[in-house]
């Protein structure tokens, strides 16, 4: 393929980067961020998966087999952990406003200078290595698709370019705010869209490699069955094969939490810690997901390749290329450049904030006299010193591709750099969770485990470039066998990483744990170690659990924040502060302690905590405080920690106090609502036949000659009426007595059939007059029970009426069965007509449900019939209930327990 046109194509794909980053900020100006989202979190911190991922892993694969997937197992394994280990890292960093794990590892240790310094330089060194490979990639595979291989290309070549156009990109997007801690939302997006891309065309070369090339899976691993080493690549290699798994799970299971890419994604670009419970199943499923066809590519390569003249690094590239697959084989140069651009960006970003915080800065404000000639000018030097430290690791990492990784394969670099990030693991890890760390420790070990990877790691990549002699690895220095960088102390028998891991992490975390417990910690250091192991107990009241002693006045403490945050955003920061401090100014002006260490929390956001030490100590004048004041300011702050705790407590319980009482005032309201509507009912009920009798009885009485067969029409009206109103009294006084507990049932013995069949009596006559079918079934020998005979009847005759009153004249039809099941006498009524609607059949027991539908219709009765029925089931020790759905009948059914015992009446 022509060289500009995939030269054109790559630019027109950073292009599209900075589109699309560019769109993603304007829609977080716009209040519609993109960044707050898990599955955005999630596939950021895919950026772990790099060119290494790649290309690397089919290398790997093709000349070790499975020994590949230990750089996914281990990351696999760290991610359950993240709720416990990267969740207190994320608070950490978020209450005290820390930017790097240089940053972090300084402020743990009582915020040294030093020590933030030798963590960068060895950071620096460390990634280095790591961003060369990515560069060897992009420059490998452009090569490639061009069909350049082997072509010499005179300074500036090709991978120049590509670092100076990376450079380019991460300036524009990575150093736009002062502060470190702004999240850098287009950026994120873009390493999210570039983690996609990359899934999907690796995925996609698979495909068509297993599929398209071959006929799957099985035909491929038949025909690798064939090659020499087939048995060793996919067997476990017994002969030392599980202290390398080991090593380089344990590399990796660190690596996802130390490398400064790593970290700048998952923790300060995080902007909510419940992210994490989807990053835990995603990133491992991502991880998954692109390794699944990494054996099929390796032995596909292995098959069409076997001559040997095909990097194995590049396989994935070069099959597709093979067979003539001009569209896919950009996709996959494309996918390979998105894996690189994107470890590029976020790790040339991390490293430039580490190196301006603990490298320039410190230098530029605790010399005095550059100090005062720049005092105006920081905000720019800041960002300006940040964008040449991007240009400037880019190009040292372009001058170590050229000088070393040109000569090894992706994953050999790749693990060095891991390694270098292990070396923090003590320091990080142990800070967190042990509070007796102590700064002396942390940098004896960092320095020790830094030295040996150095030795054992570096220094044998040198000899393999002709820059050291080979005697160094076959008699060791000066001729001291032990001391052959391979074979350091005889250790023998290992591969080189598991040899480099074993002593650095053994003398590392034996010195850190060692000098820790012999050194003493500094009142700074003690008051850091207690805040970061009980983050989640401090991070509430942060500003009053920092320990300092001395004096300090207001204005020159916003003169030092206006220096960094400018003017506007300084009065911004002041008025957060007194909101959350509410307090009377200090008449002389000063600034108490809460406010002094906000102020450097907020500089560490912008220069690092060690610099942000030593310009707050500037202006004020700070007392030595004793180890023992640090414990009693402590423990007073754990008080108010519990207090605050104790008040929220409190706070949660009245809160939930006054939603009980406003439900419950709520309910009163209904009650006094339901009384009226009761009363209104009521009222009507009475109302009526009191006016029939007495318009007849003035009748009767005004009309004595009336004719006697009007007169027995209208007396006979008169008492039906008056029995209508005994049956309303009754039914009320019934309900009042059996709420109260008042009411007493006369239990004897008895046969459902025969209340069935009394029941069913009495109401024959309203059966015939609709013109209904009604049906008994009544199971042959139900057992006796105990009950009141005329109570039941009552219920009884309430639900078979209701069943008569609501079906259709002519068309009706009403079952009532009785039956024995599981120690209970079953009765239903059931009907064919309209139904009841779902949301009132928890309702139609309501004494007052008639009464609240009288705005509908006219109530036909008082509604008590139901209420009352449900009342005497339930002092039976039984249960009432309907079931029904609209249009299809309804069906009342009650059971009563065989043996019923007499309820104790209320007093």
């Amino acid at each position: 393929m022509n060289y500009w046109v995939v030269i054109g194509i790559s630019f027109c794909y950073l292009a599209l980067l900075f589109g699309l980053a560019s769109w993603a900020e304007r829609r977080s100006l716009a209040g519609r961020s993109l960044v707050s989202n898990p599955y955005i979190y999630a596939l950021s911190m895919a950026v772990y998966c790099t060119a290494w991922t790649y290309y690397g892993s089919v290398g790997r694969a093709a000349s070790g087999g499975l020994e590949y997937l230990a750089i996914y197992i281990g990351p696999t394994l760290m991610a359950p952990l993240w709720w416990v280990v990267l969740r207190k890292i994320i608070r950490i960093c978020k209450v005290q406003r820390i930017t790097t794990l240089a940053d972090f590892i300084s402020s743990r240790y009582g915020k040294n200078i030093t020590l933030g310094s030798i963590v960068t330089v060895i950071f620096v060194m460390g990634i280095i290595p790591y961003i060369s490979i990515q560069l060897k990639a992009i420059t490998s595979s452009l090569s490639m698709l061009t069909g350049r291989v082997g072509e010499a290309e005179a300074f500036p070549d090709t991978s120049f370019f590509i670092a100076i156009g990376l450079a380019l990109f991460t300036i524009v997007y990575g150093t736009r705010h002062v502060e470190a801690t702004e999240r850098h939302e287009g950026m994120v997006t873009a390493i999210a869209f570039e983690s996609v891309l990359k899934l999907v065309v690796f995925i996609a070369a698979g495909l068509f490699v297993t599929f398209g090339v071959f006929n799957g899976f099985g035909d491929i691993m038949q025909q690798a069955a064939q090659l020499p080493d087939f048995e060793r690549l996919v067997t476990f290699n017994e002969d030392g094969g599980f202290a390398e798994w080991f090593w380089m799970v344990l590399l990796s299971m660190l690596a996802i939490l130390l490398l400064p890419r790593q970290f700048q994604v998952a923790v300060v670009e995080n902007v909510n810690e419940q992210h994490l419970n989807k990053a835990m199943w995603l990133f491992p499923l991502y991880l998954f997901a692109i390794n699944i066809f990494v054996l099929p590519i390796a032995f596909a390569g292995d098959l069409l390749f076997a001559n040997g003249t095909v990097d194995a690094d590049m396989f994935v590239l070069a099959i597709p290329l093979s067979e003539g697959q001009s569209i896919l084989s950009v996709l996959v140069y494309l996918g390979g450049f998105s894996a690189a651009t994107s470890m590029v960006i976020v790790s040339v970003i991390a490293l430039s904030v580490m190196m301006s915080n603990n490298l320039f800065m410190p230098v530029l404000v605790s010399v005095p006299a550059i100090k005062k000639r720049y005092q105006n000018k920081l905000t720019g030097i800041l960002i300006n010193s940040r964008r040449f430290c991007i240009l400037v690791v880019l190009l040292l990492a372009y001058m170590y591709y050229k000088g070393v990784a040109e000569y090894y394969s992706l994953v050999e670099v790749g693990l060095v750099s891991f390694a270098a990030a292990a070396q923090f693991a003590p320091a990080v890890i142990g800070g967190i969770f042990w509070k007796e760390g102590t700064k002396n420790g942390a940098l004896t070990g960092i320095i020790v485990g830094s030295i040996l990877w150095f030795y054992t790691l570096v220094v044998p990549s040198m000899v393999g470039v002709s820059m050291l002699p080979t005697t160094i690895l076959t008699h060791g220095p000066f001729g001291v066998e032990w001391l052959k960088p391979f074979a350091l102390f005889g250790l023998q028998d290992m591969d080189y990483i598991s040899h480099a891991m074993f002593w650095t992490m053994f003398l590392n975390t034996g010195l850190y744990i060692g000098v820790s417990l012999l050194s003493r910690q500094t009142s700074q250091e003690r008051n850091q170690a207690e805040v970061f192991v009980d983050i989640f107990k401090y991070s509430t009241v942060f500003e009053s659990s920092i320990v300092w002693k001395g004096t300090a006045y207001i204005p020159d403490i916003k003169s030092l924040l206006v220096s960094f945050l400018g003017r506007k955003r300084t009065e911004t920061a002041m008025k957060a502060y007194q909101r959350k401090y509410p307090a009377p100014t200090d008449e002389t002006g000063k600034a108490d302690p809460k406010l002094v260490t906000y102020a450097e929390k907020l500089l560490s956001g912008v220069i690092g905590s060690s610099s942000a030490r030593i310009m707050v100590s500037s202006v004020v004048t700070e007392e030595k405080i004793s180890i023992e004041e640090v414990l009693n300011i402590l423990k007073e702050s754990q008080q108010l920690i519990s207090i605050n705790n104790e008040l929220r407590r409190k706070s949660m319980e009245l809160r939930r106090a006054t939603e009980q009482l406003r439900g419950a005032n709520e309910r009163l309201k209904q009650l006094d609502e339901l009384k009226d509507e009761f009363l209104s009912t009521v009222t009507h009920e009475l109302r009526t036949p009191l006016t029939s009798i007495r318009a007849l009885s003035e009748i009767l009485y005004d009309n004595p000659d009336m004719e006697r067969e009007d007169q027995e029409h209208f007396l006979h009206t008169i008492v039906k009426e008056s029995e209508r109103l005994t049956r309303l009294i009754t039914q009320v006084l019934d309900l009042e007595r059996f709420e109260s507990g008042k009411q007493q049932l006369n239990l004897v013995p008895l046969q459902m059939k025969e209340i069935i069949d009394e029941s069913v009596e009495a109401l024959i006559q309203l059966v015939q007059e609709k013109n209904i079918a009604l049906v008994v079934d009544v199971q042959h020998n139900l057992p006796a029970f105990k009950g009141d005979k005329d109570r039941l009847m009552q219920v009884l005759v309430n639900l078979i009426s209701n069943a008569i009153k609501f079906c259709n004249p002519n068309q009706g039809r009403v079952i009532v069965s009785s039956y024995y099941i599981d120690g209970d006498i079953k009765v239903n009524v059931a009907d064919n007509g309209k139904g009841i609607e779902p949301e009132a059949q928890k309702q139609i027991f309501d004494k007052f449900y008639q009464a609240r539908n009288q705005n509908l219709r006219k109530p036909e009765g008082s509604g008590l019939g139901l209420a009352i029925s449900k009342q005497i089931i339930e002092s039976h020790q039984g249960r009432l209930w309907v079931e029904s759905e609209p249009g299809s009948g309804a069906r009342f059914s009650f059971v009563l327990p065989v043996k019923v015992t007499a309820p104790v009446a209320k007093a």
